[in-house]
């Protein structure tokens, strides 16, 4: 998979030739009227563990893709590869998955947020059933 194959729902917001990726999912909702902007999910492909600073990453280190719901609310799972294409695949991926209605995001609140979950499992397509 590559950038070509990403979901029309997923915009590429920012992309550093050899560097860092984000896509981001259905800005034009995201926009504080209709969803609050700061709950704008992102998927962020780094080299190198997002934890650490950027001065500090090794040129051998993995890549990683991490789903942001929010600027503090993290999809469990972040995903880890060793190449730039294949963590620009899994992003592709992990995006159709979001689009789809298969990923499970609700788990990863610790304080429910039902009124914005419920809204926004009915934009990604997911059933109050799922």
């Amino acid at each position: 998979m590559s950038l070509s194959d990403l979901p029309e729902s997923w915009t590429v917001w920012n992309d550093e030739p050899e560097g860092r990726l984000v896509l981001a999912y259905r800005p034009d909702v995201f926009d504080t009227k209709a969803f609050p902007a700061p709950c704008l999910p992102t998927i962020s492909l780094t080299r190198g563990s997002p934890r650490r600073p950027p001065g500090e990453r090794s040129p051998e280190a993995a890549w990683y893709v991490t789903f942001y719901l929010e600027p503090e609310v993290t999809l469990p799972g972040q995903r880890r590869f060793e190449t730039r294409d294949a963590a620009v695949a899994g992003a592709v991926d992990l995006a159709s998955e979001f689009a789809g209605g298969t990923v499970d995001y609700r788990d990863a609140y610790q304080v429910p947020r039902e009124e914005y979950l419920d809204r926004l499992d009915e934009l990604t397509g997911r059933g109050a059933d799922d």
